[in-house]
């Protein structure tokens, strides 16, 4: 890959993790309101998607067998990128701290320099060993140092499965994608995985509860629809996106070492936007994860790891996100 479009990739990647992190303070909102996170999560991925299906319409015009053809990426996507990955989270959160949680969800990265060192059997050279040390302690630093304590197993089980789901989601967005469009690909795997979370709520095993009437919003008073709105398009839509792109140009390592920017991002906006307290410390962690992907990125072993079998948020994250 060319020099200027991996540094493009860069910029798109650091796009994502921005909108990513915009999630926790625009649909905290909601969830003061009365919705549940997996109602929020529903709504915000099947709003995202029907946002998304115009242009993913325009991208597959005249090549619609694109989407036959990327149809384990769109399942893989939906079913475990957006789907799986949230419920993993959620179920976690119920028996250990959020921090935790977080902590060995963002993990993802390091899982994936093991999944190559395995499927290679060489070992990753010492700047990306580095740039993982790095940005694990940065990632502690943000996150809190109370993320490491004696917690219940099966909690830590539940959060090892959202790491194992956000590494997924970075594999199957770096595949080939056979003249699918990371548009199309995001639009249709946020319809697979809000469809998921959608009968998961009818049948009941997901708790579904949400309010309809206008709550308060950053100091003001708005209707329910535009915080939805907002994560739909930014935190949603446009981060999907965005997020395969990067990863596409990136491979699945570097981008998910520039995708742990989204907890950085995500204290800064619930800084701004919630009044949250921000901490040297918090910013220092931050500046520990610039060093561990600066040091990620001038290896120059590939970078994209693929899969044998088609596999897939993210998410962004703190006490009052939702993935």
């Amino acid at each position: 890959m060319l020099r200027t479009s991996r540094f493009g990739g860069l910029g798109i990647a650091l796009v994502a993790a921005v909108s990513f992190g915009t999630s926790g303070a625009l649909i905290k909102p909601l969830l003061e309101a009365g919705w549940s996170p997996a109602a929020a999560v529903t709504a915000r991925a099947l709003t995202a998607a029907i946002v998304l299906a115009p242009l993913a319409a325009a991208s597959l015009r005249g090549h619609w067998r694109a989407l036959w053809r990327g149809r384990w990426r769109v399942l893989g996507m939906g079913v475990i990128g957006v789907a799986l990955t949230q419920l993993a989270y959620f179920a976690a959160i119920q028996t250990i701290p959020v921090s935790t949680a977080l902590l060995v969800e963002f993990l993802a990265p390091l899982l994936l320099v093991g999944y190559a060192w395995a499927r290679s059997r060489k070992a990753p050279r010492a700047g990306v060993l580095l740039g993982c040390a790095l940005a694990v302690g940065g990632l502690l630093l943000v996150i809190g140092p109370g993320a490491i304590q004696a917690v219940n197993p099966l909690g830590l089980v539940f959060a090892f499965s959202a790491a194992i789901g956000c590494a997924i989601y970075f594999l199957i967005a770096a595949r080939p994608s056979d003249g699918l469009p990371p548009v199309a690909l995001a639009s249709s795997g946020l319809v697979v995985g809000g469809i998921v979370l959608a009968v998961l709520g009818a049948t009941g095993i997901l708790p579904f509860t949400a309010t309809f009437g206008d709550l308060p919003l950053f100091g003001g008073i708005a209707p329910w629809w535009v915080p939805l709105l907002v994560v739909a398009v930014v935190s949603t839509g446009l981060a999907y996106v965005a997020g395969i792109t990067a990863t596409a140009a990136l491979g699945s390592r570097l981008a998910s070492f520039v995708a742990l920017l989204e907890v950085v991002f995500a204290s800064l906006f619930a800084w701004l936007l919630l009044g949250e307290a921000l901490s040297v410390i918090q910013l220092l962690g931050g500046a520990l994860i610039l060093a561990g992907i600066a040091a990620v990125h001038g290896e120059r072993a590939p970078a994209t790891v693929t899969s044998p079998t088609p596999i897939a948020p993210s998410p962004d994250r703190r006490e009052t996100m939702v993935v």
